[in-house]
């Protein structure tokens, strides 16, 4: 019997997170042995391209990558995966199936939700991207008299598919990464992107790491360091050059003798982030961030079994636990506009820090670090036994199978009994008798 076709559109080759997602899921579908799968590439913005052909361990993909030829029809495929940012979102198989990790915000905008009706299912990944979706409403207006002619809400189906940990890569390891030129032996790490929002308000919250980190350990006899390993977005000389000013502009603003901040800007393979993650001079990841989809980065530091500092909301808390992580309280506030963009609309709210809290974890876990290990260990355990990609992988599987409904399969036939005459000694049937006419 013919395996159904699953064709995957996403930017698969991209150093990207959504670039990670779509090898993870290409990589789930081709091991379920169930499906013809094949790959379309796509571009994630301006991150940069050629993550297969650098990393060698993926080149198995190549050998499902499909470039439609203009002008040229195809036949819909049995199961047709988009992963991407709903919006844009299409039908174009028998099958339909969009994979987002949604907006990191309390609200989508109107054509996400829109997107997402125009699918079968809509995977998210976490609760919290999926409850953003389906509690994102909106009235529909008549463009010419402005009257209310409907709603527009989340009326598809949904599930959650996490986002796989590979604990073939990401493992407690002895770090052989060069950071000599790093004096101190406790350091904060910080790990994702710096990008639009002033002081406080940038998603990933990296300004306000920054000045709070200063304001904490400013004139202290023994300070720790921070290692942002950040950029804006792309690996460029003009990039790294930004970073340093935005930190610098921080620096001016804090009195006193400061601790030691140090920018690792650029690519990184997998096993090298991996080993920045297990090197003895990292203690502890923080993220101040104010809203994810997921937060792969976390995820993968639990395997340390080193402490992590979270806030307390949004996509990340489906995996970092309150009695085996710290998570910062907070209150939600409306996204500023400095950062507020089509997606991150005015209206929508993500999650303000309370930095007083922030300061009294930063002093504790640098003066009792030892007694935050028992419970890092624990996350580590809880992590790897419910989030690794062969979990994924099962989810996925276990999802397919609930949804799509298979080919056509063979089966076997069953003919009905028939009532037979009984045959005599002689192996012949027996004539009824006629009555005379």
């Amino acid at each position: 019997m013919s395996k159904q076709t699953v064709v995957i559109s996403g930017p698969i080759s991209t150093y990207s997170g959504y670039g990670s997602r779509t090898r993870d899921v290409a990589k789930a579908f081709i091991e379920l042995d169930k499906y013809d799968v094949k790959i379309i590439p796509q571009r994630w913005g301006s991150t940069p391209w050629g993550f297969i052909e650098d990393h060698p361990e993926w080149s198995f993909l190549n050998n499902h990558l499909f470039q439609p030829q203009p002008n040229q029809q195809y036949p819909a495929p049995d199961i047709w995966v988009q992963i991407t940012i709903p919006n844009e979102f299409v039908k174009q198989g028998r099958y339909n199936i969009g994979i987002t990790a949604g907006i990191e915000s309390t609200l989508a905008p109107a054509d996400w939700v829109e997107g997402c009706n125009r699918m079968d299912l809509v995977l998210g990944s976490s609760n919290h991207s999926i409850d953003v979706l389906k509690n994102s409403r909106y009235q529909k207006h008549d463009k010419n008299t402005n009257q209310a002619i409907g709603s527009i809400e989340l009326n598809t189906k949904t599930d959650i598919l996490f986002e796989g940990l590979n604990l073939d890569t990401y493992k407690p390891v002895k770090s052989t990464l060069d950071l000599s030129n790093i004096r101190e032996s406790f350091c904060y790490l910080f790990v994702g992107h710096w990008i639009q929002g002033d002081l406080g308000h940038d998603r990933k919250n990296v300004g306000l790491l920054v000045k709070s980190f200063l304001e904490t350990f400013k004139n202290k006899s023994q300070q720790p360091a921070l290692i942002l390993k950040t950029s804006s977005g792309t690996v460029s000389y003009m990039d790294r050059e930004v970073i340093l000013k935005k930190i610098d502009s921080i620096k001016k603003t804090v009195k006193g003798k400061l601790p030691n901040i140090y920018l690792l800007h650029g690519d990184f393979t997998d096993a090298e982030i991996n080993e920045l993650y297990n090197h003895n001079k990292v203690k502890t990841m923080i993220s101040l961030t104010k809203g994810e989809g997921f937060g792969r980065p976390l995820l993968e530091f639990t395997q340390t079994k080193k402490p992590i500092i979270a806030t307390g909301w949004s996509g990340h808390i489906d995996f970092l636990k309150p009695d085996m992580s710290i998570l910062l309280p907070g209150t939600l506030g409306n996204v500023h506009p400095s950062a507020q963009n089509k997606w991150l609309i005015k209206d929508s709210q993500w999650f303000d820090v309370d930095t007083m809290s922030l300061g009294r974890t930063l002093k504790d876990t640098h003066k009792k670090y030892k007694d935050y290990i028992p419970n890092a260990r624990r996350q580590a355990t809880y992590a790897k036994e419910n989030f690794s990609f062969d979990k994924m992988k099962e989810k996925l599987g276990s999802i397919l199978e609930s949804n799509v409904t298979e080919a056509p399969k063979q089966v076997e036939l069953k003919l009905p009994k028939l009532n037979l005459p009984k045959l005599n000694k002689q192996g012949q049937t027996d004539l009824p008798k006629l009555n005379k006419v």
